[in-house]
């Protein structure tokens, strides 16, 4: 049999590559009009590629919104309510399909997988996750004194900003880049012809907003600009705003002009610091020979406030928590081109299906939201819409966002709607729902979100689970707490050379090398096997 590692590697079906941030808004990027963060490989993959210029998160909170883009739905529709709520193994999400469709499925770094199924799909995962897997960041409406919240946050992240060399989010974004490079080059020196799909998910530049003095530096003499709209005061926000402000302990400091530039400054040089382990894993493509048989994505699940409104970190309904950077670079995407239609994170799965099929896939096992990114419907058409949930902490009833073209809902029953003109006001300062000349409009998309969601049943289901899973993870504290943490599998056996098994150790390094090889004879006979 020919060993096809004696050739360059032919072009073949296309791999995926998806490069994920945690908590990086679109409203940093060049590439969506706000030159703030020094990111040179994701400006190029946009202009190599297709820049998303209205996309978003489903949910902006970690878990709920990774399983929403798993599984192509919305995460109330898959039970994955906030961050500890159980994914359920039964649900199929795109990497099953992938599997399917002949692929190799790996995941490197974080998902947030909540629940003893820590695959979900993926064939290999080469690293551990950085939050935990039980039931612990459940939140509770039932405690309503003031608001509960089970993930501890406060402005410490924003207080203690500024340099810092090593600290457990850079480790472990390092971890997860060097396993996605060599599980690249492990593919590409093995003999599985499956093409891969490889998810790289990184921490960073989720709070606290430290870097290294590497990219500290990098914005020094920089201007940092400031927040486009001032501190909101606490007795001017709206009902979930001021909820919120409570949910982080934001009344505990008062953040002066100093800790606001580091803390954006800090935050700016952890996108660049994440932009440089983008243009690592594209140089790892091209030395394989696969950066042109690669469709590349770049997103992030959900964004950050940064002192917007004088608001931080996610949780809330405004643009910059929920806007999401979308940059796909590929065989079928349109370089420099910039698609205004909006897009989301369920438009994923189908998607990368239409990739793996070359648009021929029927089969799938459940409903999905999404819509391919190689065929989305034109801006302004009836199609032209999308529906963002959050069901999380800081609220008492489930919150409803849809976006219809320019013009933008957000209901929760315990609150006045929200009604924004994203062309007209893309800083969200009028809300429009008392006013008389939007009345029929508004009218019309409530109805629309009321038709998606069965507000009622939603509750219900949501309160059940929250009760079922705070008894549990109680109860589980009684005796040995049982661990559905994720440890990769490594055996350095089948790595490094070894005595009993390996034949000799030039041969077992020999089979390490990329490009491989062949085997040269022996110039003189008594060297020669016999």
């Amino acid at each position: 049999m020919k060993d096809f590692r004696t050739e360059e590697p032919a072009m073949s079906r296309p791999n995926i590559l998806v490069i994920q941030a945690d908590q990086m808004t679109a409203l940093c990027l060049s590439a969506y009009g706000k030159p703030y963060a020094i990111t040179p490989n994701i400006d190029k993959l946009a202009e190599n590629g297709t820049t998303f210029t209205n996309s978003y998160c489903n949910n902006p909170v970690c878990g709920p919104s990774r399983a929403s883009m798993m599984t192509g739905r919305l995460p109330s529709d898959v039970g994955v309510y906030d961050n500890g709520a159980e994914f359920l193994p039964s649900e199929p999400t795109f990497a099953h399909y992938l599997r399917a469709l002949g692929y190799k499925t790996t995941l490197s770094g974080k998902m947030h997988f909540v629940g003893p199924d820590q695959l979900h799909g993926f064939e290999e995962r080469v690293t551990t996750d950085i939050y935990p897997s039980d039931f612990a960041w459940t939140a509770d409406w039932d405690q309503t004194d003031e608001p509960y919240a089970p993930s501890v946050m406060s402005l410490l992240s924003v207080v203690e900003a500024g340099h810092c060399e090593r600290n457990l989010q850079i480790d472990y974004d390092e971890e997860v880049f060097a396993a996605a490079k060599q599980e690249m080059y492990n593919h590409a020196r093995s003999t599985d012809d499956r093409p891969f799909m490889l998810h790289v998910s990184f921490t960073q530049p989720h709070n606290p907003f430290v870097a290294g003095r590497k990219y500290w530096d990098m914005y020094e003499g920089v201007d940092i600009p400031e927040p486009q709209v001032a501190h909101i005061p606490y007795e001017d926000r709206d009902p979930w705003a001021q909820r919120y402000y409570l949910t982080i302990r934001q009344d505990e400091f008062d953040i002066t002009p100093e800790q606001l530039y580091k803390a954006r400054r800090g935050y700016f040089a952890m996108v660049t610091h994440f932009d440089e382990l983008v243009g690592g894993l594209i140089e790892t493509l091209q030395s394989i020979g696969q950066l042109d048989n690669t469709y590349i994505f770049i997103t992030s699940d959900h964004g950050e406030m940064l002192g917007e409104r004088g608001m931080w970190f996610k949780f809330n309904p405004f643009e910059a928590s929920i806007r999401v950077p979308l940059i796909a670079q590929g065989p079928k995407f349109r370089a420099g081109h910039r698609e205004e239609a909006l897009a989301s994170l369920v438009d994923l799965l189908p998607t990368f299906t239409d990739i793996a099929s070359d648009g021929t896939f029927d089969g799938y096992a459940a409903p999905h939201d999404g819509r391919s990114l190689l065929n989305l419907p034109e801006r302004g058409s009836p199609e032209d819409r999308i529906f963002i949930e959050f069901n999380g902490e800081g609220l008492y009833a489930p919150a409803l966002i849809l976006i219809r073209g320019n013009m933008k809902l957000v209901h929760s029953r315990t609150d006045p709607k929200m009604l924004f003109d994203l062309a007209e006001d893309p800083l969200e300062l009028n809300n429009l729902a008392a006013d008389p000349a939007y009345r029929r409009e508004l009218d019309a998309l409530f109805a629309e979100m009321m038709a998606r969601w069965d507000e009622d049943d939603l509750d219900r289901r949501i309160r059940a689970s929250q009760r079922k899973r705070i008894f549990v993870q109680s109860a589980m504290k009684h005796g040995r707490f049982p661990s559905w943490d994720f440890g990769p599998h490594y055996d350095p056996a089948k790595v490094y050379v070894r005595g009993g098994s390996d034949p000799s150790t030039t041969a077992t390094k020999q089979r390490g090398r990329f490009p491989y090889v062949p085997v040269t004879p022996p110039q003189h006979p008594r060297h020669a096997k016999k």
